[in-house]
C-alpha cells in the first residue's frame, strides 16, 4: 500500500480527496526542490530565505487549482495536512506560511464582518494582503486576557493605538499587522488591521534564539498610530471573541507538531538505515528499533487526536478543552519524539547536517507558542472538574 505520507502509519492521508492529495504532492515537489536544500544553511545563519516566498505564493495553496478543477473547496483536513507537509520540511517555514494562511486569515475570516471578509480574503489568498497576528506583548503572554496593555482610543472615525507587541513572526515580509488593543472607552479588546509602514510603527528583530531560527520574530512598538474605523474587525469586541480565534488556531499548532515529529522521525530512520557500526546498519539493533517504534507510535497517536479534532471543527464543533488537550499532548509527544530521534543519530544528532538537530531545537518553540503546556492543561482541568484554577 502506497501512503501519501510514508510515516502516516494509519494512512490518515487517505481521508483526503484525490484532488487534495494531488495538491499536497505538488506542494511537496516545490518544498523538495526550492526549500529543503536551503533550510539547514539558513537555520544556522539565523535568517529567512526570502527567495522561497515567491515559490510558496505561486503554489496558491489556500485555494489550489487541483481543488478548483474538481469543483471542491479546501477542507479543514486539507489545510491541516498542508501544514503537516510544510512542517515535515521545516517548522519555521510552516510557521511562516501559517502566520498568513492560518493565524491572520482565521482572524479576518472569523473576526471581520461579511463585507470585510468579502473584500479582504481574496487579497489574503493571493498574499497581496500579507498580514501577521499581533497579540502577545513584552509583559503579557499567558495572562494576556486580563493583562493586554496596548490601548486604542477612538476619536470620531479614527483610532489611536499605543503599546507594544512581542514574538511577532513574519513581520519583515508582511505589509499588514492585526493588532489587538484594549478600547480605552469600554476596556474591551478590539482588533485592527494596521499597515506595517504606518507612522508610529517601529519594529526590531529578536535575536539570540536557539529555536525556529529561520522564522524572524520581532518586537513591535506602536506610538500614536492612527487607523480608520474601517480597519477595525467588526466581530472582535471582547476577549471572548479573541478566545474563539485562538480555539481555532490551536489545531494548526497541533498539525505543526505532527509535521515536525514526522520530519524528525523520517530523518532519524534514514540515518539509522545508512549508518553502519559493528559491520551492519544500526537499524538492525534492538534498542534502535525500540526507539523507532516509540517515535512512530507517538506520531500516530498525535495524528489520531489532531485529525479527529480537525474533523470536529470541520463539522462546526469547537470545544476549548479538546483543542487545548490536543495541543498539549501533541507537543508533549513531539518533545519526546525529537529527543529519541537525536538519540539514535548519536553525536551526529547535534549538527544540522542530518536535520534532526533542527527539529530537536525547534520543538521547544512549538511546545510553548499559541498557549503553553500549563495553560492548556488548566483549560482541560477546568473542564474535568468544573473548577477554574487560574484567573
Amino acid at each position: 500500500m502506497t501512503r501519501l505520507f510514508a510515516s502516516d502509519q494509519f494512512d490518515f492521508g487517505s481521508l483526503l480527496s484525490p484532488a487534495e492529495q494531488a495538491a499536497i504532492l505538488r506542494l511537496r515537489k516545490t518544498l523538495d526542490e526550492h526549500v529543503r536544500p536551503l533550510v539547514n544553511d539558513y537555520w544556522q545563519r539565523d535568517e529567512f530565505p526570502e527567495q522561497i516566498i515567491p515559490h510558496l505564493v505561486d503554489l496558491d495553496m489556500m485555494n489550489p487549482v487541483e481543488l478548483r478543477d474538481a469543483g471542491e473547496t479546501p477542507t479543514e483536513l486539507f489545510s491541516g495536512f498542508r501544514t503537516f507537509e510544510l512542517a515535515r520540511c521545516d517548522a519555521s517555514v510552516s510557521t511562516f506560511y501559517n502566520a498568513v494562511a492560518g493565524l491572520f486569515r482565521t482572524t479576518v475570516n472569523l473576526g471581520a464582518s461579511a463585507e470585510q471578509v468579502a473584500k479582504w480574503d481574496p487579497l489574503i489568498q493571493s498574499f497581496e494582503l500579507f498580514g501577521v497576528f499581533c497579540l502577545t506583548e513584552a509583559e503579557h503572554g499567558s495572562d494576556i486576557a486580563r493583562g493586554l496593555a496596548t490601548t486604542a482610543e477612538r476619536n470620531g472615525d479614527t483610532w489611536t493605538i499605543n503599546g507594544n507587541k512581542r514574538w511577532i513572526g513574519g513581520v519583515f515580509a508582511a505589509n499588514t499587522l492585526a493588532i489587538f488593543a484594549r478600547d480605552v472607552a469600554d476596556g474591551q479588546v478590539k482588533c485592527f488591521l494596521v499597515p506595517k509602514d504606518a507612522p508610529g510603527v517601529s519594529y526590531s528583530k529578536i535575536t539570540g534564539k536557539f529555536a525556529l531560527k529561520i522564522m524572524q520574530n520581532a518586537d513591535i512598538d506602536l506610538v500614536n498610530v492612527q487607523v480608520s474605523d474601517e480597519m477595525r474587525l467588526q466581530n472582535v469586541n471582547n476577549f471572548a471573541d479573541v478566545a474563539g480565534l485562538l480555539r481555532n488556531m490551536r489545531s494548526l499548532v497541533s498539525w505543526i507538531a505532527c509535521g515536525a515529529m514526522a520530519g524528525a522521525y523520517e530523518a532519524a530512520l534514514k540515518y539509522v538505515m545508512e549508518r553502519e557500526q559493528f559491520g551492519k546498519p544500526i537499524a538492525s539493533f534492538q534498542l534502535i528499533q525500540e526507539k523507532l517504534a516509540r517515535m512512530l507510535s507517538n506520531l500516530t497517536a498525535a495524528l489520531s487526536m489532531t485529525v479527529r479534532l480537525t474533523q470536529q471543527q470541520q463539522d462546526g464543533i469547537f470545544v476549548d478543552e479538546n483543542s487545548s488537550m490536543t495541543k498539549m499532548q501533541t507537543c508533549l509527544m513531539l518533545r519526546e519524539t525529537v529527543a529519541l530521534a537525536r538519540e539514535v543519530v548519536g553525536g551526529n544528532g547535534i549538527v544540522v547536517d542530518y536535520d534532526v538537530a533542527r527539529f530537536f531545537a525547534d520543538a521547544e518553540a512549538i511546545y510553548s507558542y499559541e498557549g503553553t503546556h500549563e495553560i492548556n492543561a488548566l483549560v482541560v482541568g477546568r473542564a474535568i472538574t468544573g473548577i477554574g484554577s487560574f484567573k
